[in-house]
């Protein structure tokens, strides 16, 4: 006897999307092949879903719910600030190349807005003019964005080149190293000299080297706030 088909309902709709794109990327993510996971017609997720951007909303605030979200504390708010951010960079870069969707996106769903919520009340805690800290939340999305989905561009090249992940990256950072070293001297002498110092750095040590920099730009704007800010682990 066969089970019981499982009753459509947006939360299956949107867990199944999410396995989807973990699985097969963004790309591969639509109403139709959905609809084939769950073995019915595309018609009948619209009972449920109104369409494909209203679909990409909801994984994406699916994913939101992951990142942990502290309570203020007005002594340690850069330090919060920066955890949060850590944490957000964590779970999108968990979800294959679903960080493209929170570009050019407000957050508009559940998770998005408790996020902002946290964010600001973390940040006019912490003294933040509440200017600087509405566009903040902006900036700090965007940078985290754009980083987890250019690290997502290199593993769907690598799914594509059907290489082993270490062997890939290790190949295309070494054709990126060759590059340099192959420029002429005499047009780019300090760009030559100074390879091993471009290459020098994995990216979570990039992620947080901008992160920490952003960051201390943003203490610089509060009156008695440490400049220096939170620094990276070296």
């Amino acid at each position: 006897m066969n089970a019981p088909r499982a009753v459509l309902n947006r939360d299956l709709i949107v867990a199944t999307s999410l396995r989807i794109l973990g699985a097969e990327g963004l790309d591969a993510l639509s109403m139709r092949r959905v609809a084939q996971e769950l073995g019915t017609g595309p018609a009948s997720l619209y009972a449920h879903v109104e369409n494909k951007k209203e679909l990409l909303d909801l994984i994406y605030d699916e994913a939101l719910a992951e990142v942990r979200v502290p309570e203020p504390e007005p002594e340690r708010w850069l330090e919060q600030l920066r955890e949060m951010a850590l944490d957000a960079f964590r779970v999108l870069s968990a979800h294959a190349d679903i960080a493209k969707i929170g570009l050019g996106n407000l957050p508009t769903g559940p998770n998005g807005l408790r996020i902002a919520e946290a964010q600001m009340a973390i940040m006019l805690a912490g003294g933040v003019p509440p200017k600087f800290a509405g566009i903040m939340i902006d900036r700090l999305g965007l940078y985290i964005c754009s980083d987890v989905y250019e690290d997502s561009l290199h593993l769907s090249r690598q799914r594509d080149s059907g290489k082993e992940l270490g062997s890939f990256m290790e190949e295309f950072f070494g054709q990126i190293e060759g590059f340099y070293r192959s420029l002429p001297v005499d047009r780019f002498p300090t760009l030559v000299a100074q390879v091993d110092n471009l290459m020098d750095a994995d990216g979570i040590e990039r992620f947080e080297f901008g992160l920490d920099l952003i960051l201390r730009g943003l203490a610089s704007r509060v009156e008695g706030a440490d400049p220096a800010g939170p620094t990276t682990k070296g």
